[in-house]
């Protein structure tokens, strides 16, 4: 199920971003958090099964919602949560063209080949 973040699931939402390569330090993370928290545009949404296990954070532009955020827990990859969320995303958003930034093209186009059906 897919939650919207709150500050009190920050340290999880931080370990989570952590784990993605263009998150080289602390600073970067924080930055990262602190614009998910304040910028109206941008949103951050947890994966929780009985854990929170994933994040996908998302920008609003103009008629576009742009996935930039991918990130699942390492022991729980290769299961299909980010393709569930992505899924999730594009329902939640469905009167916005959901789309991909530089960082999430290919894992996006793959989530687009496959339906959502064979997610569940």
């Amino acid at each position: 199920m897919l939650i919207r973040y709150k500050k009190s699931f920050e340290k999880i939402a931080m370990g989570l971003l952590s784990f993605m390569p263009e998150v080289s330090d602390v600073k970067t993370l924080q930055g990262m958090i602190k614009e998910y928290d304040e910028n109206e545009n941008w949103h951050l949404f947890l994966w929780k099964d009985e854990d929170i296990l994933g994040a996908v954070g998302v920008r609003i532009d103009g008629a576009k919602v742009i996935v930039q955020h991918v990130t699942v827990n390492p022991s729980h990859r290769n299961m299909g949560i980010g393709k569930r969320m992505f899924h999730r995303i594009n329902e939640l958003f469905k009167e916005y063209d959901v789309c991909s930034d530089v960082a999430t093209e290919s894992f996006i186009e793959k989530c687009e080949s496959e339906s959502p059906s064979s997610q569940v």
